[in-house]
């Protein structure tokens, strides 16, 4: 399935049945009176979050969700069914804005919590009977009410996904490839920039019977807080995330500042958001495969002259790819933490 995080859909909510002109017609009693029931009320259309949805994909294939019509009151003082709500499940982390038809948009809800629902639109109200304009002077009442018209909006859904851990970094850093060594994501890998072209989240389980979500974000490039190389897209989407592990390839690793890219991508997330900078972050330097022993103290020996805590590892040999784990796991979601119990320490 493909990964969809923006879709525009209009919502339409029942119309109430209208209300029914009838008149008591027995045997024994030939001037009845007015007898028409309530027409049934319109559908609503109610957003739910489902928890195991990932995209907006489903959404951007059917713009328009209708809901039920009310159905007519009848004689006998019967009255209408009500129309049955539509319910749309959107994934976790879905903001959503109403569009005017200026297309001035307002953002109404996001939709992050488990099984949180929205009433996005009411159905109408259904049309009273004959029956209850009967009053001294009028006695026989032909006419009832008419269905209101249910509520009927635009909506534009972008979905900012909710992942534990969120993986940036400049393009061909490995992001890829360490979220298949360390998770069930598929995602394709290649040797050039710009091969992940939507995010991945990939799913870890522990002993201890957690989950950990992990989101591959897009490479970033200089000026993606601006929107360049897609930058907003991509940026929304480790808005959400606790930790950040933060990627660069060796082969950027070079010259005098081997750790500029660090700085570049730590900048663009400042510009975008300040939150953003203030996450726990993990600095790593992947593909040390493509490194000889000599270039690789070099780099150690430069991250311990600048004072940076820089990781090293090999994801696609999996070097120091399970110590780099342990840590993720403690800053994500630690034992203590989870269990609620201040007592309970980790253990690695």
């Amino acid at each position: 399935m493909r990964f969809i995080d923006e879709a525009t859909i209009t919502v339409r909510a029942g119309k109430g049945g209208h209300g029914c002109v009838s008149f008591r017609r027995e045997k024994y009693i030939p001037r009845g009176g007015p007898d028409g029931g309530d027409g049934g009320d319109g559908g609503d259309v109610i957003l739910r979050v489902e928890p195991r949805l990932l995209t907006l994909y489903d959404l951007r294939l059917k713009r328009l969700y209708e809901a039920e019509n009310g159905r007519p009151g009848q004689g006998s003082q019967k009255y209408g069914r009500a129309g049955v709500d539509l319910v749309v499940d959107v994934p976790p982390g879905t903001l959503i804005h109403e569009v005017d038809e200026d297309g001035n948009e307002r953002l109404v809800a996001d939709m992050s919590d488990p099984e949180q629902t929205l009433v996005i639109a009411r159905g109408g109200r259904g049309g009273k009977g004959n029956e209850h304009f009967k009053s001294s002077t009028m006695r026989a009442p032909r006419f009832a009410q008419p269905g209101e018209e249910g509520e009927e909006k635009r909506l534009r859904l972008t979905l900012k996904i909710i992942a534990d851990v969120g993986l940036v970094g400049l393009p061909n850093a490995g992001k890829s490839t360490l979220i298949a060594s360390v998770s069930r994501a598929q995602p394709k890998i290649a040797d050039y920039p710009f091969t992940t072209l939507t995010p991945n989240l990939g799913v870890i389980d522990d002993d201890f019977g957690r989950q950990l979500v992990i989101a591959d974000i897009p490479g970033l490039v200089e000026g993606a807080h601006q929107g360049y190389g897609l930058g907003h897209t991509f940026l929304r989407h480790v808005e959400r995330s606790r930790v950040l592990v933060h990627l660069l390839a060796a082969e950027d690793a070079t010259g005098e500042e081997p750790f500029a890219g660090f700085d570049l991508i730590n900048e663009e997330l400042r510009l975008f958001d300040p939150e953003l900078a203030q996450k726990p972050q993990i600095e790593v330097v992947n593909k040390i495969d493509t490194l000889d022993a000599e270039e690789l103290q070099r780099l150690k020996d430069a991250a311990e002259a600048a004072g940076r805590e820089v990781r090293f590892i090999s994801a696609l040999r999996g070097d120091g790819v399970e110590e780099l784990m342990v840590e993720v796991w403690r800053l994500a979601k630690p034992l203590a933490a989870q269990s609620g119990d201040g007592d309970e320490t980790e253990e690695d």
